[in-house]
């Protein structure tokens, strides 16, 4: 912790906090120089040259000189290889033991004393040197991976490891979990280690609060999704490549990982953007669905007060006809903030205000932070001594950190007994009335020095049985918190979908729920910044997210505000939020204009929610994120890839929104197709880049020539269509559910056609066409 560290932490904090926080981080500092292996010397190796192979199911075992690698192709299509005999389990990110192998995969030799593996979609050929080849099933090399390098300690211990990677000259980087810059990474260089960056953050910060090693990369030849599967501290630097122009050679793309420790292993998955999501969810599991609800409108805000100040911001929504689904109360709500408590002096009835909030058809959320105040006595803090739950030193000490609640330990989240214990005590937060919650502060975070971890990195942790230190089990923490909240509620509320989002995670955090943008800067960049933000963990499999509409920390200008709000309107975490320090983000307070427009964007929110819950459930099935990006149906297109300030709705509605000040009107890269302006009905053919109004009152949004889109019309669900282009047909999906439990509800299909002068719209089943159950509205016939 240096003098910067420490300034911030008084001025965030408090000079009391932070010179216990001080204390904290010298404390920590110390466990690790007492806890952790010295490196000393290491021995650097490679893997040396091919000496023998061993087929098995759907690859085989290559062995080299100096280590092995195991290659198998997966049923789903996916390839798994890992170095040095590992295996796809024990895995955070998998769902399950893992996908059988594909029998119709065989290893068989290559030119050069190498050896490949020829699967359906893709191939891999290993270099008698330790290469590793991705290709097409045309033999199109779409990534190359060169022999790794390993530093061993001497001593023995875990190894540091080296892979560089080689993609086409005009490949894109996309992924690496929520990143502020993008969602095109440039090249520079990300590090991969769950991070609080100690307040608000803006595009160039890096890390934040949800890193994965899980990259998209798209060029001309196809598009693949890299995941190298370990939980340790690492970097990845990026550099694009570059194409020659004439007699000029292309320059390769290329790819940097180095990570601390944990195994040399990844999955790679080649096809369509579609097929490769569909393959990650498959492998690291499905989409956990919100119950309906959730995909409305949230507000929340850092200091509402007391049970009075809900209700009278709840009947301000109210009494000005705003929707609003749920409320979220921060941690002033909590006794001293200590958590699993209530303040019965400002909040002394909550239970009765949860039921009178719900009668009017909206929830209560509630954060949870995963400190625990260690003050015996604390009910909390006596349960989890009793199951001995918190993180521990290497002396058998619990390790203490600083945080709200004042001195705090923290639970062990990789243990399955550690989980059971915690998801049982949502059951206070049940009784008293919470609907949906929300974990923050969860990477972990101290205020001990902004920016470190928490815990010491020897500080012990279960890892399922297996044993190790903080160094693997931090950046899965808040994943395995996020679990624990969510198998706890499936078994205390086992009729209602668990609706649960949080700021850190890791790769397979879909399973439990979606995560939101932290603490987000206010201001043009911040805005750009959440956007970024929800394409880039779509791609990464997490299709639930979303801002803190106007920016965490500061008082945005009516204008800012509302251009915020406007994109809120169309991701799939509709939130406004914000610190005390940043006064209210309730509509009405920013003028009655901006309230107007505000009224508009709420009331098109509402209209999409049948559209919005069939996204949710394809997001389910088939893993596709709600936010899309516009290359999304064509990665081929290179002015599309290009392209990071529009997205799509679903496969439906392309959203334009306005990131800069002042604008009254933007340019819009449209993808191939007829588009119609949802608002005049004009129609206009892509590809192409139109200039369109985009007044104070709305942000462009496009339908697609033929869709047909679910929405809540005047007398209930209707079908609004936008007609075909000539001699083009077009279709589009609903999906109803009763916005909670777990039936599966039917998908039903529907097409739409020109017959004669008319747009004629039928549902398409496995008997045949009939006529839709829902009124048809068709637009676009201007």
């Amino acid at each position: 912790m240096d003098g910067r560290d420490l300034v911030r932490s008084m001025r965030v904090i408090g000079s009391g906090r932070a010179a216990r926080g001080v204390r904290a981080a010298w404390r920590r500092r110390r466990i690790d120089a007492a806890g952790l292996p010295r490196r000393g010397a290491e021995r650097a190796r490679v893997p040396g040259r091919v000496e023998s192979v061993e087929p098995g199911p759907g690859g085989g075992v290559i062995r080299f000189s100096r280590s092995e690698l195991r290659v198998t192709v997966a049923v789903n299509g996916a390839v798994f290889w890992g170095w040095d005999g590992a295996a796809p389990q024990p895995s955070y990110a998998l769902a399950g033991s893992g996908p059988e192998p594909d029998p119709r995969a065989v290893l068989e030799p290559d030119k050069d004393g190498g050896w490949r593996v020829v699967a359906e979609r893709v191939t891999v050929v290993v270099s008698r040197h330790g290469a590793v080849e991705v290709c097409t099933p045309g033999g199109v090399v779409l990534r190359r991976e060169l022999p790794p390098r390993w530093w061993e300690p001497v001593g023995g211990g875990e190894a540091r490891w080296m892979q560089r990677s080689e993609v086409a000259a005009d490949a894109r980087f996309f992924g690496l979990g929520g990143r502020a810059s993008g969602p095109r990474l440039r090249d520079g260089s990300y590090r991969l280690w769950n991070t609080d960056p100690g307040g608000a953050f803006r595009p160039g910060d890096d890390p934040l609060y949800l890193t994965m090693p899980v990259q998209l990369v798209v060029a001309d030849a196809g598009t693949h999704l890299m995941f190298y599967d370990s939980t340790w501290d690492g970097t990845v630097v990026l550099r694009e490549g570059e194409e020659g122009a004439g007699s000029g050679h292309d320059r390769a793309g290329r790819c940097e990982l180095r990570m601390d420790g944990g195994p040399l292993r990844c999955w790679v998955m080649v096809g369509p953007p579609a097929r490769v999501l569909l393959t990650w969810a498959s492998l690291t599991g499905a989409p956990a669905l919100p119950p309906a609800w959730a995909l409305g409108h949230q507000h929340a805000r850092w200091g509402f007060g007391d049970e009075q100040e809900v209700r009278r911001i709840v009947a301000g929504y109210q009494e000005r006809g705003l929707p609003l689904d749920a409320v979220h109360l921060d941690i002033d709500h909590y006794d001293e903030h200590r958590v699993f408590t209530v303040d019965r002096e400002r909040f002394p009835k909550l239970p009765v205000l949860a039921e009178e909030l719900r009668r009017d058809g909206i929830r209560l959320v509630s954060v949870v932070d995963p400190a625990v105040r260690a003050a015996p006595g604390d009910a909390v803090y006596d349960g989890g001594a009793a199951v001995d739950a918190f993180v521990r030193d290497a002396s058998g000490r619990p390790v203490r950190g600083v945080v709200w609640a004042g001195e705090s330990v923290y639970p062990d989240f990789t243990h399955p007994r550690v989980r059971r214990w915690w998801g049982g005590l949502y059951e206070e937060r049940l009784e008293q009335g919470f609907a949906g919650f929300w974990h923050d502060m969860n990477e972990p975070v101290s205020f001990n020095a902004f920016g470190e971890p928490t815990l010491p990195r020897s500080a012990r942790h279960a890892l399922e049985g297996r044993g190790g230190d903080h160094r693997e089990a931090h950046n899965v923490y808040g994943l395995c918190m996020a679990r624990a909240g969510y198998e706890g509620l499936r078994e205390l509320a086992p009729q209602q979908r668990p609706f649960v989002f949080s700021r850190s995670g890791w790769a397979g955090m879909q399973r439990y729920g979606g995560t939101w943008s932290g603490a987000v800067a206010t201001g043009w960049p911040g805005l750009r910044a959440t956007l970024s933000l929800v394409l880039g963990l779509g791609l990464c499999g997490v299709p639930y997210s979303g801002p803190d509409v106007g920016g965490f920390d500061g008082s945005p200008a009516p204008e800012l505000y509302l251009r915020w709000f406007q994109l809120g309107a169309y991701l799939p975490l509709f939130r406004t939020h914000a610190s005390p320090r940043a006064g209210r983000r309730e509509p009405w307070e920013f003028g009655p204009e901006v309230l107007e427009h505000a009224r508009a964007a709420l009331l098109e929110r509402r209209r999409l929610l049948p559209y919005l819950v069939t996204l949710a459930h394809l997001a389910r099935r088939t893993g596709a994120p709600y936010v899309r990006p516009v290359w999304w149906s064509a990665p081929e297109d290179r002015a599309l890839r290009d392209c990071e300030d529009t997205f799509l709705l679903g496969d439906s509605l392309l959203v334009a929104p306005v990131l800069e000040p002042g604008a009254e009107r933007r340019v819009v890269r449209l993808p191939r197709g007829r588009w119609y302006d949802t608002v005049t009905e004009r129609a206009y053919e892509g590809p192409a880049r139109v200039l369109v109004d985009a007044p104070l009152s709305r942000i462009p949004v496009f339908a697609r020539a033929g869709a047909v889109v679910p929405v809540r019309g005047d007398e209930g669900l209707e079908l609004e269509t936008w007609a075909p282009a000539p001699g083009r047909n077009g279709g589009g999906l609903l999906i109803r559910d009763a916005g909670d439990g777990w039936d599966i509800p039917e998908m039903e299909r529907y097409a739409a056609r020109w017959e004669g002068e008319a747009v004629v719209v039928t549902r398409e089943d496995e008997t045949g066409a009939g006529a839709p159950e829902w009124p048809v509205r068709v637009r676009g016939l201007g």
